[in-house]
């Protein structure tokens, strides 16, 4: 690249940043500054080098804006919906991060977590942890997914009541038994029961029904009798076990100290919720 061009990606940068915008694909930026591909990369590496831009997924690209330079990147917040966009799959900010974004105040998220329709490595970027959990069937969660502005546009978040499902779901992701019921005492009072039992039907039984123990369990008000009634639908329920792996591991499994009738879910160890 000659000199005169090496100022090029710096002031695209700047001019991006002047316009409110963090990233930018590799495709865009050749067509802005009429560059081929290997000016650009070595371009891009350089600003890389410098800790001023990052690239998290090949191809897509995230300006580091000042404020952010001591932290390696800016907040995925600022970029996630156009990463997904990039990859061109659906997703949305779920589990204990869209938990915290419905007001949970609980628990320390160490991850940024977001459920796609794709597996996908977790990726570092800078201080940040963007962690992808699979699940298929996207489409049938859309009237359940909202939308939450942004410094730099918008996001896509599950509901309470899909926060509250994905949860139960997906248990490691949300710390363990203990921390999900802290969790979803903080979120109950938020949680509306015909749009719960409405999306129920997306889930496993199992998770519905663990969930409904729960909820009925510590949650300040009712919030199940839809949830229930779409479930069993006048049949007896299938009994499962509130926490598999105790049954399954040999040397944690315990005599039951609960058998709750109502949901069929099996109890070998309380939970027990922060206070």
């Amino acid at each position: 690249m000659m000199p005169s061009q090496r100022s090029q990606i710096p002031t695209y940068m700047m001019r991006l940043l002047s316009e409110g915008r963090v990233v930018f694909s590799r495709e865009e930026a050749q067509k802005e500054l009429g560059v081929g591909r290997r000016a650009f990369l070595d371009a891009a590496e350089r600003q890389q080098r410098r800790k001023l831009l990052i690239s998290p997924r090949s191809g897509f690209y995230v300006i580091v804006p000042p404020q952010y330079l001591g932290w390696g990147a800016p907040p995925p917040f600022w970029y996630i919906d156009r990463l997904m966009h990039h990859e061109n799959h659906p997703y949305y900010v779920g589990l204990l991060k869209a938990a915290e974004l419905h007001g949970a105040s609980h628990q320390a998220v160490m991850e940024f977590q977001v459920v796609t329709d794709k597996r996908m490595p977790r990726i570092r970027v800078g201080r940040s942890i963007i962690a992808f959990y699979y699940r298929k069937a996207m489409e049938l969660l859309d009237n359940a997914i909202e939308e939450q502005k942004t410094d730099t546009g918008h996001i896509k978040v599950s509901s309470v009541e899909l926060t509250a499902l994905d949860l139960v779901r997906y248990p490691h992701a949300g710390g363990g038994l203990d921390n999900i019921v802290t969790v979803l005492s903080d979120l109950a009072e938020q949680i509306q029961p015909h749009k719960i039992a409405n999306i129920s039907s997306a889930f496993e039984g199992s998770a519905v029904q663990r969930l409904g123990y729960l909820l009925d369990r510590f949650a300040k008000r009712n919030v199940t009798r839809p949830l229930f009634d779409t479930i069993s639908k006048g049949a007896a329920l299938q009994w499962v076990e509130l926490e598999p792996a105790l049954a399954s591991d040999p040397d944690l499994s315990t005599e039951p100290v609960e058998r709750d009738e109502h949901w069929r879910v099996i109890v070998r160890r309380k939970p027990e919720p922060e206070e």
